[in-house]
């Protein structure tokens, strides 16, 4: 890696640590109910939202009573979007009259964006109207990001109370977060946005003249719109020549502001943050990528003056900032590294002034390899799914990177609320095993861990595994599963396994050379989405719960620090320990295999 790449990777990294102090005390002041200069404007409309909405903001829940609201909440808001979806073409904001979505499409989609997974089996500009992108999916991009944010502070205050029986408001927790936090944090980005190029309008789609004529080839369609097919059942094409081409608009900067700062990723158009309307200049990327880990990192700091002691928020960060940029600097050279079999062939991929080298197929030519691998690292890291290149496209070791991240868990950053109360899970787990070894009771932040907390927490840590590997074994096994699969041997099991990964995790993105928008994948990733997300949440509400009503226990000679660098080496290995022995032997058989088959002689 040369100059320019590591100070690319080293002024993106200082720029979300600095900014994670400041905006961690913010959210911090934020759930603590204190003043953070924005109630003048917002006080009133949070308010209003109880008082229509009936609900009694003093009210101090029980987990069950919290959970019930959170599930309830979000099947409201995957129902409203499944319905948006299935009338889209009666109602308004429809100007390139798009039909109704497929219902197998519209359950997949409306279950991506309610658990905050943003999966997209479709191409936005072809399949959504404006209102579905609006009411539905941005409105969504909100909610579930401070569904998560929510269930992440209850769990803080199961460790800051004491023989306390509640854990906070869900309604509140999730009202603050959008109209403090991710409402403010969204106008700014999206003006910014706006500056640099992204569109913002209500105007249809634009037809104009190209500079040649250009010639591509189709499927011929009969008098009812389905493909023609010969006699040996093979699609007949035909050659079209055209000298237009539609230009694709929309009120894209609002919802790309919110994809990035709630960890959605649901891309406006198909090609996802590689669009030039979507993400047109190098700062807009910056900006983007800096808002994908922003929240996550921030929330660290959030715990840390929540429970009464920073250093414990810092040394989580610490944890996740480590296995971040060890794995980015495993990413950056394998793209730049290129790819063996076209040294043998004579070509030059070497990085010049004249010439980017390495391996460029599905990548940017504005943003270059190290912001592509930068971004591919940083939008898996965090349950984002967003993408600025093809990770289809990248060296096996290089696709392989985003991909572990995802199976780790989404913890290392992970999404806005979900990523650290799953890591702080990992931490419930981490002080387990040390007071194995030393004989002790475990605890943390002066809570004993007992066998209920680690019940819960194990099935937080082997519900995604099983939805990942059970869904690529059953892939594998069916036809149906099978059918989808573009590319032979390890690479196309790779796709499988990437795509299980994505949705079990709540990640969202995906290995292009798989077609996923059939009624078979659209179900099952669907219910994968579905149980990742709640029966996580639910587990982490438990573990809130039983916490709370715990007395702290003082600090004696026994106890393990937990702010020390010591401790961020354990909470590591016990993150990885977990990923490895759980996912090596499903990445043997695809990305290694295909690394070894590529430098092969």
């Amino acid at each position: 890696m040369n100059g320019p790449g590591f100070l690319q990777i080293a002024i993106y990294l200082i720029a979300l640590i600095v900014l994670a102090k400041p905006l961690g005390s913010y959210m911090a002041r934020v759930y603590q109910g204190e003043s953070v200069g924005l109630n003048r404007w917002f006080a009133g409309v949070e308010r209003l939202c109880y008082r229509l909405s009936g609900v009694d903001p003093e009210q101090d829940m029980r987990w069950q009573q919290y959970a019930l609201a959170t599930l309830a909440f979000n099947l409201f808001g995957l129902l409203a979007v499944y319905g948006l979806q299935r009338f889209q073409d009666v109602l308004p904001l429809n100007p390139q009259a798009l039909p109704a979505v497929a219902p197998d499409s519209a359950f997949n989609t409306a279950v991506s964006f309610a658990t905050n997974t943003n999966w997209q089996g479709y191409s936005g500009e072809a399949t959504m109207s404006y209102l579905t992108q609006m009411l539905g999916l941005s409105v969504q991009n909100f909610v579930s990001a401070a569904s998560g944010m929510a269930v992440l502070v209850a769990l803080i205050r199961g460790f800051a109370h004491r023989n306390a029986q509640g854990i906070g408001n869900f309604w509140v927790d999730m009202t603050r977060s959008t109209l403090y936090i991710l409402l403010p944090l969204s106008l700014l980005l999206a003006l910014a946005l706006v500056g640099q190029g992204v569109v913002q309008t209500f105007n249809p789609y634009q037809t104009v003249n190209t500079l040649e004529t250009v010639s591509y080839s189709t499927p011929k369609l009969d008098a009812d719109g389905k493909a023609l097919v010969d006699a040996e059942v093979k699609p007949v094409s035909e050659t079209v020549t055209t000298q237009t081409q539609t230009l694709a608009l929309g009120p894209a900067a609002s919802q790309i502001a919110i994809k990035q700062l709630g960890t959605n990723g649901g891309g406006f158009f198909n090609v996802n943050s590689a669009h030039p309307y979507e993400n047109p200049t190098p700062l807009s990327n910056f900006l983007e990528m800096l808002a994908i880990l922003l929240i996550p990192a921030a929330l660290c700091y959030t715990f840390g003056v929540m429970v009464g002691d920073t250093r414990q928020g810092w040394a989580i960060l610490a944890a996740m900032t480590l296995v971040f940029v060890a794995l980015i600097f495993v990413t950056v050279p394998a793209e730049q590294s290129g790819n063996p079999a076209l040294v043998a062939l004579g070509v030059d991929q070497t990085a010049t002034a004249q010439q980017a080298g390495g391996n460029m197929e599905g990548k940017e030519a504005r943003f270059g390899i190290v912001n592509s691998a930068l971004w591919a690292v940083a939008t898996t890291a965090a349950s984002n799914g967003s993408v600025n290149s093809m990770h289809d496209s990248y060296t096996p070791i290089g696709g392989m990177v985003p991909m572990w991240l995802m199976q780790l868990g989404e913890v290392i950053f992970g999404g806005v609320g979900s990523g650290l109360y799953g890591m702080i899970v990992f931490a419930i787990v981490a002080v387990f095993i040390a007071g194995l070894m030393i004989g002790r009771t475990p605890e943390y932040l002066g809570k004993k861990i007992e066998a209920f907390e680690m019940k819960m927490a194990a099935i937080v840590i082997l519900i995604p595994p099983l939805m990942v590997l059970g869904g690529t074994a059953i892939s594998l096994m069916l036809d149906a599963g099978k059918a989808s699969i573009f590319n032979p041997g390890a690479h196309g099991f790779s796709e499988v396994l990437y795509a299980w990964s994505s949705a079990g995790n709540n990640n969202g993105s995906a290995f292009g050379g798989l077609s996923a928008n059939v009624p078979f994948y659209n179900f099952w990733l669907g219910l994968a989405m579905l149980f990742s997300r709640y029966w996580l949440m639910i587990p982490v509400l438990a573990i809130a719960g039983s916490l709370a009503a715990k007395k702290t226990v003082p600090v004696g000679p026994g106890t393990l620090p937990t702010h020390t660098p010591l401790f961020a080496v354990l909470l590591i290995v016990t993150v990885l320990m977990v990923g490895a022995l759980t996912f090596v032997p499903a990445l043997a058989l695809g990305p290694v295999v295909e690394q070894l088959q590529m430098l092969k002689p």
